[in-house]
């Protein structure tokens, strides 16, 4: 046999020998993984604790812990091929710091979309009040919270900044406190102003009767003393009794004689 021919076949040998076993035993490794990934989180998708939590949740979990199974495959094939653990420790290292401080803000939404979907502050649905906005939450992502204002806007809030504030959550409870001011002339009579608030309150069908609606004074301005008309309603019919109180109060007052005091206001003439 010529030796350049010898030669060829030596090098295919050793390649065979060397990298060749290396190959097929990392595409092995590959097929095996990747089945056992999904079958781990097709295996966690199922269990029932798992299920009890928040859509959003689910997704973000599985895809975190996926993304982190991957690595590990990644870094087996790596030491198959002999590549050095000390040199794959600093790569990792390395890029994980680099990826770190580039989405050092989004890592913090992220952070603050874990603490969201699993602490549930509120829900989506909820209708909340952060101290900036106000309004019911459409969408709870990876990065940002959704909120649909009453007047039809979309706010988009970073979930480090929505996680850190005190957020109001109106939706947290099936009833809610109304309360409706009203200023009345200083000669009208007490009791019979609160009489017709209370009167007013329970001939609206969505206000709860448990507990009953009272009237109360609760402060004096120049104009006479404030009566506050409080009562209790369910909260998808806040606004439409808010609305009706207040006209109907008009109506009955003016009705019954009783005159609501207007808040003086001061005019100068240069």
């Amino acid at each position: 046999m010529p030796e350049f021919l010898q030669k060829i076949l030596d090098t295919i040998a050793e390649f065979v020998t060397t990298f060749g076993f290396k190959l097929l035993g990392s595409i092995i490794v590959l097929i095996i993984g990747i089945f056992l990934i999904k079958w781990v989180t097709k295996l966690m998708a199922g269990a029932g604790g798992f299920k009890k939590l928040p859509k959003n949740a689910q997704t973000l979990i599985i895809n975190l812990i996926t993304g982190l199974l991957y690595v590990v495959l990644a870094v087996t094939i790596a030491l198959i091929f002999d590549v050095p653990a000390a040199s794959l420790v600093a790569v990792l290292g390395s890029a994980g710091l680099a990826i770190g401080l580039a989405l050092q803000g989004g890592l913090s939404n992220i952070a603050g979309g874990i603490i969201i979907l699993c602490a549930k502050p509120f829900e989506v649905g909820d209708f909340i009040d952060n101290g900036t906005h106000m309004g019911t939450v459409i969408d709870i992502g990876l990065f940002y919270t959704k909120i649909q204002t009453p007047d039809n806007k979309l706010v988009t809030v970073p979930n480090a900044t929505i996680s850190n504030q005190s957020v109001t959550d109106y939706s947290a409870y099936e009833t809610r406190r109304l309360d409706i001011p009203i200023t009345i002339t200083r000669d009208a009579d007490v009791e019979y102003v609160k009489e017709t608030l209370v009167a007013v309150a329970n001939a609206h069908e969505l206000v709860l009767k448990d507990p009953a609606p009272v009237a109360l004074i609760t402060s004096h301005s120049e104009s006479g003393p404030v009566y506050n008309l409080r009562v209790w309603v369910k909260n998808e019919d806040y606004w439409t009794v808010n609305f009706d109180l207040h006209e109907f109060t008009k109506k009955v007052m003016d009705s019954r004689g009783i005159e609501m005091a207007c808040h003086p206001t001061d005019v100068y003439q240069k």
